[in-house]
């Protein structure tokens, strides 16, 4: 039986689920909050990996750029086109929850929520004192996103000027990132049993209304990943790398087909590599730096999710955002981009960090867990289009594009 369980993918598990748990709920009415005790275990389970998971991903990020001093060119273009296309994405996402509105008009009062997390910060100032912690300890046990944020790169950068004596300590935090991995992907296996049961208890709850909300929010997402490819690599490659597009795309197909399938950035890595070396004619050593750091640090795809998401829970409770949330929201959810893991089902524990920030109640997770893998899937064809894109981008910078290459048939 358990044979016969694992043997089916992680995903159709969880549609499976999500469609049983909609079924249930319907057909049980309020009744099905008997079982919301089983999502509730799966969120805690979530929130328990954010902190190290965060921790140990950022730093690892910073210490595989390696010598700061030696990046030279491609290091500082690529962690600048990175950072610039990660707000551009968070922005996107903002924009869409706020005119779109994808949680407005729906009735939550018959929900009871847990502890709505409070907003960190109050004003702009307080923000800026409150990312230097006094206490990284404490800040770790509070779970506070911005001094955890900052505390990780500050570590990370020590490592890197500490030369060759902070080498043990980097392969250390490599290490924890990767068992951070594995401990996520057991956590996951949860998946299919919380999504039922928190799904049919906002069924059972709420009625046929919540599905309406979820379709509009997987359809914006679709929209805003859409809008990423088509307006910004699409900009970069033809304005500033001026280069063919249809020879981009048709280069780089099979890894972003790779990534729809997966939705795992990690795992379509050695695909991406190909494509960018073997039909892009982009050096080994440009491609190989920038998109392996890339499948770790730049995630568009999820930081663009995270803000339209922030806004879904803020419309759904009712909580009311300032603009002072929108920057804290575009902060962390760029910065939490960076620290999910390139592998399917982390940008569900990134929520934590975000709503946490601005007050956004962690019950919006119920809503979105049922249906994250459809969303998944294109985030992370977008994340690959953004490092192939970077990648090109720079070695046209540098001079390090075979344009005969990029220009040639593709090989099969």
């Amino acid at each position: 039986m358990l044979r016969f369980w694992f043997a089916i993918p992680l995903w159709q598990r969880v549609l499976g689920a999500l469609v049983l748990g909609v079924a249930t709920g319907l057909l049980w009415g309020p009744e099905a909050a008997q079982i919301k005790w089983i999502g509730d275990f799966f969120i805690a389970a979530i929130k328990m990996l954010v902190v190290p998971l965060i921790f140990f991903s950022l730093v690892s990020g910073v210490t595989a750029i390696g010598d700061l001093r030696k990046l030279g060119a491609v290091g500082g273009r690529a962690i600048l086109l990175f950072i610039i296309t990660g707000q551009i994405a968070v922005w996107i996402g903002l924009a869409l929850g706020t005119f779109f509105q994808p949680g407005s008009g729906l009735d939550t009062s018959a929900i009871e929520l847990g502890d709505v997390p409070q907003s960190n910060f109050t004003s702009w100032t307080d923000m800026i004192v409150a990312t230097v912690p006094s206490s990284p300890v404490q800040v770790m046990a509070d779970g506070a996103v911005l001094p955890l944020i900052v505390f990780s790169l500050l570590i990370g950068i020590g490592i890197l000027m500490a030369k060759d004596e902070g080498t043990p300590i980097a392969r250390i935090f490599d290490s924890g990132s990767i068992v951070m991995q594995k401990v996520t992907a057991l956590v996951m296996e949860l998946t299919p049993f919380g999504v039922f049961a928190l799904i049919a208890w906002v069924a059972g709850t709420l009625g046929p209304q919540a599905l309406t909300a979820l379709a509009k929010l997987v359809a914006l997402n679709y929209v805003g990943c859409l809008i990423l490819i088509a307006v910004v690599y699409v900009g970069l490659i033809r304005l500033v790398a001026k280069l063919n597009l249809a020879d981009f795309f048709r280069g780089m197909v099979d890894a972003m087909a790779v990534a729809y399938s997966t939705a795992s950035s990690s795992a379509t890595l050695p695909v991406t590599l190909r494509c960018l070396q073997s039909n892009l004619g982009v050096s080994r050593s440009v491609s190989s730096f920038t998109a392996s750091l890339g499948a770790t640090v730049n995630m568009d795809g999820t930081a663009m999710y995270l803000g339209l998401a922030t806004l879904f829970g803020a419309q759904i409770f009712g909580v009311d955002l300032t603009f002072g949330d929108y920057i804290l929201v575009a902060v962390t959810a760029t910065v939490g981009s960076i620290g999910a893991a390139g592998i399917p089902g982390t940008g569900l524990i990134m929520m934590t960090l975000v709503f946490s920030s601005v007050g956004v109640p962690l019950e919006t997770i119920a809503f979105v867990a049922g249906v994250d893998r459809i969303m998944d899937m294109m985030r992370t064809t977008t994340n690959v289009t953004s490092d192939a894109t970077i990648a090109t981008t720079v070695a046209v910078m540098v001079g390090e594009l075979d344009r005969e290459e990029y220009e040639s048939d593709i090989d099969v």
